[in-house]
């Protein structure tokens, strides 16, 4: 693929085509807009091509070719997909590492801990901070806006896997894991049954005539 240099110093690839499984993905997106309304897939079709760059490139991000491929499938001006892209922060308008790190620093994460996953994100990640990706490649670290998993936090998001119940050490053991080529399963890392107290549900556990 090759690439140019924009003003902004993204290197943009010069071309951007959908793939075969990208086309799969379009055609059942499609099927859930009346004729005429296509334009309301546009954020669907973002997170395809978001997608696709991270099966091809193993950085998850929408490059403008991307946008432009997202317009011409819609019949929308390019100028529409590009407000939509840059206005919702889980599009990533430039390349991002192997491993998007997004901790969310909204009230109740904040008040749950979210600066000590930060601050391991930092040390285990050699991430610099906010914004930043490691020398390596591997980690880019973002702060994000509520991920509406408020009653688990403090939440932390890599690529589209939820991370719940997060503290400084099991951060740490996540990024080792995740260095070593290994993905644990996402949910909440202290063992917790969905959004139950820990320890487990503590109501409806004697129901009468059972």
């Amino acid at each position: 693929m090759v690439e140019v240099s924009t003003a902004n110093e993204v290197a943009q690839p010069a071309s951007f085509e959908f793939d075969a499984e990208s086309n799969a993905a379009i055609e059942t997106i499609l099927k859930r807009y009346p004729p005429g309304r296509q334009a309301s897939a546009v954020i669907p079709l973002l997170y395809v091509v978001q997608r696709q760059m991270k099966r091809q490139t193993d950085s998850a991000w929408v490059p403008l070719k991307g946008m432009d491929a997202v317009a011409a499938r819609l019949g929308m001006a390019p100028i529409r997909v590009y407000e939509v892209a840059s206005f919702y922060f889980m599009f990533n308008t430039k390349p991002v590492g192997r491993f998007h790190l997004q901790v969310c620093g909204t009230t109740p994460c904040w008040l749950r801990g979210s600066d000590e996953v930060f601050h391991a994100c930092k040390d285990a990640a050699h991430v610099a901070g906010y914004g930043q990706t490691s020398e390596d490649g591997m980690f880019t670290l973002s702060e994000v806006e509520c991920l509406g998993g408020c009653v688990n936090a403090p939440i932390l998001q890599v690529d589209d896997d939820y991370y719940e119940d997060m503290d400084y050490e099991r951060t740490v053991q996540l990024i080792e894991a995740l260095r070593r080529g290994e993905r644990p399963p996402p949910g909440s890392t202290i063992g917790r049954q969905t959004s139950a107290p820990e320890g487990g549900p503590q109501t409806l556990l004697d129901v009468p005539g059972e």
